[in-house]
């Protein structure tokens, strides 16, 4: 069972890591396949040895793509940054994930809607 405090200093660090990814993918990395991206979330394993980085990236599946390679890529300059900047002893590996959550959700509010103009036409 684990212990209150570790998973809060957890969640701190993952926001951290969050934030700092941010920065570094807004201005830093200078490879043409990254496109338009942002972090959207940081899933840290209980024991900190390593984290799941969404990416969301506004674009088609393609770019997506290509900004998944580009990340792929600059993986340990992040790692090696992010290090640095939150003095981290053994930073996390990272494995980044291209984020579908809001197109699945724009997919579901859309649904939505249409099942609501059914409904309103029926009455």
């Amino acid at each position: 069972m684990e212990r209150r405090g570790q998973k809060y200093h957890r969640d701190r660090l993952s926001e951290a890591i969050r934030e700092e990814i941010e920065t570094i993918l807004e201005g830093e990395l200078g490879d043409p396949r990254i496109g338009l991206a942002s972090v959207s979330g940081v899933l840290m394993a209980e024991d900190g040895r390593s984290a799941q980085i969404l990416v969301y990236v506004q674009g088609d599946d393609a770019e997506a793509e290509r900004t998944l390679e580009g990340l792929e890529a600059a993986k340990n300059f992040v790692r090696h940054e992010v290090a640095e900047r939150l003095r981290l002893r053994r930073p996390p590996e990272l494995f980044f994930h291209i984020d579908r959550s809001q197109q699945l959700q724009s997919r579901i509010d859309q649904l939505l809607a249409r099942a609501q103009k059914r409904k309103r036409k029926e009455r």
